[in-house]
């Protein structure tokens, strides 16, 4: 899509466009509301802006609209509007050694249970051994530090979806 054609979506098309880069509906909202676009930098200039007004509620609506890390069949199913951008991203965990992928599950389940929502990386570029390294590095981060390390983790996978969206 252009940016001029996101500029001219309807309301409703734009949501669904926004929706699929971050499912947090303030975020949404503000991104709707605050179209045209003049360039795809004032646009990320904008996300950055409206995310940095984000709290947490609105982090853990973001965090929500992700498949766990290696979480294939998720990404098939409740994922679905992401599945193509989410499957790429997590394209690391492909083919990853058993051993990884069972420590990954088992960090992840561990992570959501001390911090209370799934563990968020910008996951592009990243094998399963490299998330899983900094899966059990932040365990150790206190709950209002963690909170703020995801809500960044998500704010570049949310720009980087953004650039797919007009690529």
């Amino acid at each position: 899509m252009t940016l001029d054609a996101l500029n001219r979506l309807s309301e409703a098309d734009a949501t669904a466009a926004f929706t699929q880069c971050c499912s947090s509906p303030r975020w949404v909202e503000r991104m709707v509301i605050d179209r045209p676009f003049e360039s795809l930098s004032e646009m990320l200039e904008i996300s950055d802006r409206i995310w940095e007004e984000c709290d947490i509620d609105d982090y853990m609506e973001a965090f929500a609209g992700h498949p766990r890390i290696g979480d294939v069949e998720s990404l098939a199913t409740k994922y679905a509007n992401t599945k193509t951008w989410a499957g790429g991203e997590q394209k690391g965990v492909e083919g990853a050694d058993r051993a990884i992928l069972e420590r990954l599950a088992k960090g992840n389940a561990d992570y959501e249970e001390r911090f209370g929502h799934i563990f968020i990386v910008c996951a592009t570029g990243k094998s399963a051994a490299e998330m899983l390294a900094l899966l059990e590095a932040r365990m150790s981060n206190d709950p209002e530090h963690e909170i703020t390390v995801a809500a960044e983790e998500q704010n570049k996978i949310t720009r980087i979806r953004l650039k797919k969206l007009l690529a």
